[in-house]
């Protein structure tokens, strides 16, 4: 049984338990993290928690423990849990408030929460074959940078997906790429690498940065800016990119194929750049 932390203990899963005045509950009122780590090492750790502590800060939520502490209790669940490769999750809300109110309580103990699962990667028949996705108007919020658990329109967009026997939905806002539902979108025209641009409006992807790196290394020319629909559509390859997903191709959006309809082959040169950057990098160490 998977072993958990919550509030200062751990425990099975199954005896962890929460207030139902906890504002995460009532609200969706809390930030979350998700990390991967391979051969039980957490990959760039203190990047995930700056980005944790950016959330933090833009929802006025004070970090509870700090960077030290939460490395060990991280580096502690993927101890007490079984598997080489994990994904660890780390949630906080505000906390429980003896009444339901939007304004903020003027005392409460934050509720934090880690928990670990295994870290599954797409199958190779999947990668090999390419994905498809549908699109949709991105109608999220506008501080889509914050990593918050109020993800009600990220799963419905996500469902719209799922519905149509499709992996990811692809965003479109004012008529450029933000992200997908739960990843992060790029795209390949003429050979060029096309990123859209850390802002407001998309998450700061961890993969995202280790994408950019590895093109960056290799010499494949890539333009970080905004990505008219239009160019995403007519583009020779689209990926989506994510901590579970790693880089995937989409080969067919809303039913029409994405440049041949199959995977590129820029994205098998930076498939075969990022697994030999997971072997030697983020399983070495």
């Amino acid at each position: 049984m998977n072993v958990v932390y919550l509030n200062g203990a751990f425990m099975p899963v199954a005896e962890a338990k929460v207030s139902a005045m906890d504002r995460g509950f009532l609200f969706g009122d809390g930030a979350y993290e998700v990390i991967p780590v391979y051969s039980r090492r957490p990959f760039r750790l203190p990047e995930h928690l700056a980005r944790l502590r950016h959330t933090l800060e833009g929802i006025l939520l004070a970090d509870p423990l700090g960077e030290a502490e939460w490395t060990r209790l991280i580096n502690e669940i993927v101890a007490r849990n079984e598997g080489e490769d994990q994904s660890v999750y780390l949630q906080i809300t505000r906390g429980a408030d003896t009444k339901r109110n939007h304004a903020f309580p003027a005392r409460v103990v934050p509720t934090v929460y880690i928990m670990s699962e295994p870290l599954v990667t797409p199958a190779a028949a999947q990668r090999e074959s390419g994905i498809a996705a549908v699109s949709a108007p991105d109608v999220r919020w506008l501080r889509c940078d914050l990593k918050t658990t109020s993800l009600l329109a990220n799963c419905l967009l996500r469902q719209q997906a799922v519905d149509a026997g499709c992996v990811e939905t692809v965003l479109f806002r004012d008529g450029f790429i933000t992200e997908g539902a739960a990843s992060n979108i790029f795209a390949v025209k003429n050979g060029v690498l096309l990123a859209p641009p850390k802002n407001h409006l998309m998450l700061p992807g961890i993969t995202y940065d280790v994408v950019l790196e590895l093109a960056a290394r290799h010499g494949l020319p890539c333009e970080v800016r905004n990505v008219p629909e239009a160019e995403a559509r007519g583009a020779n390859e689209l990926w989506m990119t994510s901590s579970t997903k790693e880089v995937l191709p989409i080969v067919r959006l809303d039913g029409q194929p994405v440049g041949t309809g199959r995977p590129g082959p820029v994205f098998a040169r930076m498939y075969a750049w990022y697994q030999d950057f997971k072997r030697t990098v983020m399983r070495g160490g």
